[in-house]
């Protein structure tokens, strides 16, 4: 079953009270789940109100592939 699932965070989320820090993946993409493998680095030339989704290393607008 596929899912849609929607991430506004463009960065993780940093747990420091542990020995070293661990970086939370916040925008979905990261293919080491939980943790955070840098991938949202290609989110950070989004714009706020726009929807995207993620193919692999494509990235589509949603409003303009349904217009």
């Amino acid at each position: 079953m596929a899912r849609f699932v929607i991430h506004e965070e463009k960065g993780p989320f940093k747990i420091s009270a542990i020995e070293e820090p661990a970086f939370i993946c916040m925008c979905g993409l990261s293919k080491g789940k939980p943790y955070c493998d840098n991938t949202h680095m290609k989110t950070l030339d989004e714009e706020d109100e726009v929807t995207y989704i993620y193919e692999g290393d494509v990235r589509y607008d949603v409003d303009e592939e349904m217009s």
